[in-house]
């Protein structure tokens, strides 16, 4: 832009001393001249024009710039994860409605996105999350959790009851896409049973990217 002020200053000195000579006697003015000043002013007119949209070009870009800059930044910067565990040494359940489980134990939560009032996990950007739960139960109970996201199916994982199996282990897990806002949670179904456990039943997921 510099570089361009300085041309445009030689032509508009160039063009004033042109003009200058308008006082001159006609032949002096043909000779010097001939028809090529009226070309100069028009061409410092575009030349002009042509300075305003480049300027206006370069603003547009440095915004634009700007906004990218300031997106990867907060890419980089958003994290989150979180891990939970059921309080407590007891079975929960059986109930006669479906019933949200409550993880109250949080083992870590960056991002603040789970909720261990209600043991519901708010997506807070839309992306691509890795989302899983496992549990403990007793074998003299059926067992059966879903995975649910806004009231959606996504996952489950049950157990028959048994009478020689003392104990039951399970889980799953998946890849899902979430959209800002998405509610997640582990729902024990109705008649079923899991056991609480600080380190067994678990809820955990983490943001593996933005889309």
């Amino acid at each position: 832009i510099t570089r361009m002020n300085f041309t445009l200053w030689l032509l508009l000195s160039f063009c004033g001393l042109t003009l200058g000579q308008e006082g001159l006697p006609e032949t002096e003015v043909t000779t010097e001249t001939g028809s090529c000043f009226p070309d100069m002013c028009k061409f410092l007119k575009e030349f002009g024009a042509m300075k305003a949209k480049l300027e206006a070009v370069e603003t547009n870009l440095k915004e634009k710039s700007e906004a990218v800059e300031a997106k990867l930044k907060e890419t980089e910067t958003l994290k989150v994860v979180f891990s939970a565990g059921i309080l407590g040494d007891a079975a929960i359940g059986p109930f006669n409605t479906p019933t949200t489980l409550i993880y109250t134990r949080v083992i870590t939560n960056l991002g603040n996105a789970y909720n261990q009032n209600t043991g519901i996990f708010v997506a807070p950007v839309r992306g691509m999350y890795y989302l899983s739960f496992f549990y403990h139960a007793g074998g003299e109970h059926p067992v059966h959790l879903l995975l649910m996201k806004n009231n959606e199916r996504i996952l489950d994982s049950s157990d028959h009851k048994t009478l020689n199996d003392g104990a039951d282990n399970g889980g799953n897990a998946a890849f899902v896409e979430l959209q800002q806002g998405d509610q997640v949670n582990v729902q024990l179904q109705p008649n079923t049973h899991v056991w609480g456990s600080l380190y067994s039943t678990t809820f955990s997921g983490f943001l593996l990217h933005q889309v």
